[in-house]
């Protein structure tokens, strides 16, 4: 069909038939050479300026550096594209308000709960109001008939009245339960647990780790149901008194130790019920009297009765399994010998302070334990407290002299 083709030589002497193709908007066609042949040249009059030229066999190649076929190709993706930049624009956004985040660190944050001393902590509950639980106390034992006059003619002497309110303190705070909506109760708690284990964080408020300090679960609060508040705080004096604090990690060593273990919290809770019980029974009076203090005394009392167990403990070779003993040996001598045990403490510290021993031990022959002279069987090294039974204050059974209310 002459007319419609034209014949050329090509690069490399062949002929090339080039069919030319009508242009769909105007019927125009151009040529041009290439080094594969002849290559259509489209391109766009000046009276159809929005036509396009018909592309047919060229190289792939070609059609890749074409700035027009790229730009097309770009515009299908440009849908695509705007979903995956707003992706990664709320992807962004996101991270940026996270690192605008800054951890507060004060101490209402957690894990960075400041110390507290124990006169912080006694300072909280003189100036909150404790009327309610005032009402409550027995300060004294009732005794009546014989026994009355007995104790009238022989026994203790009564407290002076100016130091009954801080007695009335002491016993108010025993009635106070531990609080997770007091700051104070808190710090209290996690200063304990800081000071006998080292750590610098805080811990969970339940928890199992309760148990590495002695306490015989989750919850602190549940073995502090016989002597309330008061003692958490016979344990925070004996951990942040720098003069008891030795004493306080050499009891808690003992406490760890593979067969002479036992619970040290509940057996610190167990001592504050002996100082309640003496403090009721009148017997620490005549020092309180004497030093014109309650609190101080009922401290003094708490760490040397802690002291005379320790000692005890660990030179008689004792076990959980003799517990129950020991505590009642305790009991009797520190309320009958209040005197001679607080001299003990006084002495203790007065060597420690000069660097000796750290059991300067008096025997206690007046009243032995049933298990002197005797080795005390062992138990296993993987037994812990949480089996042992500690008599709690409101457990005790009524004393020979009337009988006792307690907590």
């Amino acid at each position: 069909m002459e007319g419609d083709t034209d014949r050329k030589e090509g690069l490399n002497g062949f002929t090339l038939d080039s069919y030319k193709i009508e242009d769909l908007t105007n019927g125009t066609t151009a040529y041009r050479s290439g080094p594969d042949g002849l290559t259509p040249e489209y391109h766009k009059t000046e009276d159809e300026p929005n036509s396009k030229s018909a592309l047919k066999s060229v190289p792939i190649s070609s059609l890749k550096q074409n700035d027009l076929l790229q730009s097309l190709a770009a515009g299908g993706n440009e849908e695509q594209n705007k979903e995956l930049s707003a992706e990664v624009q709320q992807a962004q956004e996101e991270w940026a308000a996270l690192e605008s985040i800054q951890p507060a660190i004060s101490e209402d944050s957690a894990g960075y709960t400041p110390l507290i001393s124990f006169n912080e902590a006694l300072q909280h509950f003189q100036t909150t109001d404790l009327s309610d639980y005032k009402k409550n106390i027995q300060p004294t034992l009732r005794r009546t008939g014989l026994a009355a006059i007995t104790y009238f003619l022989f026994g203790h002497p009564r407290l002076h009245r100016e130091l009954q309110e801080e007695r009335d303190l002491v016993f108010a705070i025993a009635q106070c339960s531990l609080d997770n909506t007091q700051k104070v109760h808190m710090r209290v708690l996690q200063t304990v647990y800081k000071k006998l284990t080292g750590a610098r964080f805080d811990c969970p408020r339940y928890g199992c780790h309760w148990e590495q300090v002695g306490f015989q679960g989750t919850d602190p609060a549940t073995d502090l149901r016989g002597t309330g508040f008061l003692g958490l705080m016979h344990a925070l004096y004996l951990v942040m008194d720098p003069q008891t604090l030795p004493l306080a990690r050499d009891i808690y060593r003992l406490s760890q130790h593979p067969s002479q273990n036992f619970p040290f919290c509940v057996m610190s809770i167990n001592i504050t019920r002996i100082a309640i019980l003496a403090l009721r029974e009148e017997a620490l009076s005549k020092e309180c009297n004497r030093r014109q203090q309650v609190v101080g005394v009922l401290n003094d009392f708490y760490v040397a009765t802690f002291l005379h167990l320790f000692q005890i403990w660990k030179t008689q070779h004792k076990t959980i399994s003799d517990s129950g003993f020991v505590l009642k040996e305790v009991e009797v001598f520190a309320k009958k010998n209040p005197k001679q045990v607080l001299r003990r403490l006084e002495s203790f510290l007065s060597e420690q302070k000069s660097g000796g021993t750290a059991l300067a031990m008096e025997t206690c022959s007046q009243n032995p334990s049933p298990s002197m002279g005797r080795r005390s069987p062992r138990l296993d090294p993987s037994s812990n407290g949480k089996e042992l039974n500690f008599t709690g204050v409101c457990e005790l059974p009524p004393e020979m002299e009337g009988e006792a209310r307690l907590i």
